[in-house]
């Protein structure tokens, strides 16, 4: 069958045909491709059709698809049995290597997922300082747990109103909304509620609309600000954790958040997440102390050896280099193609993470990003696509490059761009 008839197919058996939705191709005006394989940077529909891949899925395969080392791993790991419900070796070890790139976890927990990893850690802060509030930047995606599906309102700052039918406004009555990257207003927003605030939870780099680095001074402002207030400070690194640095933005800002989460990139492919921080903190976690969470398979063997050889990997090469240095490279031609031929778009990464707006200039909160042309974006996005380049089909994701992205492909997909934006 092909991606059309794949299609018609699914819709009749999930919402939207998809199971998540940014999925359906619906904000670039298309239909999903149906993916049968991946390899390397390159990854194959079910009508054969090869597309250079620059989501990576959405982040966690830094190293490509179907890494040898990854696949090794994993493939050992079922052959010995998928779960057991009880602790396992692997679990150490990746634990241990976490905390080589994360030294601010002195304890973690493993879960299965970005989402139940900042719901962890919101437990725990609202646990330690017996506060209830908690604040959250427009633009900043946190999972879909009730009280975070928040959205901000035109205010500097907003009570938090659900953004999403189905959330009870209850749930969202502890959620403050500040606009990210407005040192003002997060000031203002403190002095007024800090003392009420049990956490700021934040993307140190935005992922979730588009890609957009933190204003100098702005995490430095976060990082004093709940010192001063007594409030935890939680760095969301489930997208940046070993994508902007190997240590996350906490390392290339060197700036130490009170709790960490992760996700993408210590699973390999595999769902992982993991919420951690000090001692003190994550000592009030269950067993040890009374803030309970749970998960049957949390820590399953699978992935944690799928997890382990990858982290693994980016320790013993320079896998992280190459993927930086394609970024770089990318990202710098296609502003110099943008200038030569007039686009008005702007194209910025760091690390091993990169964005494309159709807007010129820098955009520093979610109400600058609205203002990009996303139908331009959707015309790029299908014209990529139809070229053999597979980039996030959404105006307001970030995009990945891997180890394995060369500069074979870096010519390849700048050749098709060349030839696609000149119908622009």
């Amino acid at each position: 069958m092909n991606n059309n008839e794949l299609f018609e197919n699914a819709k009749k058996i999930f919402p939207g045909g998809v199971n998540s939705p940014v999925r359906s191709f619906r904000s670039v005006e298309s239909i999903p491709r149906f993916i049968d394989s991946g390899k390397g940077p390159v990854i194959t529909d079910t009508e054969g059709n090869n597309y250079i891949d620059y989501v990576l899925s959405w982040g966690p395969l830094l190293l490509g698809h179907a890494h040898e080392s990854v696949v090794k791993a994993a493939s050992l790991a079922i052959e010995k049995g998928m779960s057991f419900g009880a602790p396992t070796d692997l679990e150490n070890q990746l634990g241990i290597m976490v905390q080589k790139f994360f030294p601010s976890m002195e304890l973690m927990r493993f879960v299965n997922s970005g989402t139940e990893a900042c719901m962890g850690a919101i437990r725990v802060a609202r646990a330690t300082t017996n506060r209830d509030n908690i604040i959250k930047f427009s633009g900043c995606y946190h999972g879909h747990a009730d009280y975070l599906l928040v959205s901000a309102g035109s205010g500097v700052s907003t009570l938090g109103l659900p953004d999403s039918p189905g959330v009870p406004q209850s749930f969202t009555a502890h959620t403050f909304v500040s606009p990210y990257n407005d040192i003002d207003a997060i000031k203002k927003l403190m002095a007024s509620k800090g003392s009420t605030v049990a956490a700021i939870i934040v993307e140190p780099v935005a992922g979730n609309m588009g890609f957009m680095p933190p204003r100098p001074g702005f995490l430095e402002t976060l990082r004093q600000l709940c010192t001063e207030y007594d409030s935890i400070l939680i760095f969301d690194e489930v997208m940046t954790g070993f994508r902007v640095a190997k240590g996350g933005a906490q390392q290339l800002y060197g700036i130490k958040p009170d709790l960490t989460c992760l996700g993408k990139v210590i699973g390999g492919g595999m769902p992982v997440g993991a919420y951690g921080g000090c001692k003190d903190l994550m000592s009030l976690v269950a067993p040890l102390g009374k803030v309970y969470q749970a998960g049957t398979l949390s820590g399953n063997p699978v992935a944690m050896a799928a997890g382990l050889a990858t982290l693994k990997t980016i320790d013993d090469s320079n896998a992280f280099e190459k993927a930086e240095t394609h970024q770089i490279g990318l990202v710098a031609a296609l502003n110099d193609l943008g200038k030569k031929r007039d686009i008005a778009w702007t194209v910025s990464g760091l690390g091993t993470m990169f964005g494309i707006r159709f807007q010129q200039g820098e955009a520093y909160s979610y109400e600058d990003l609205k203002k990009c042309d996303s139908a331009k974006y959707g015309k790029f996005f299908r014209a990529a696509l139809a070229n053999g380049v597979y980039f996030a089909p959404s105006a307001f994701e970030s995009a990945f490059t891997s180890s394995v992205h060369s500069e074979n492909e870096l010519n390849t997909v700048l050749s098709s761009i060349e030839r696609i934006i000149s119908t622009f």
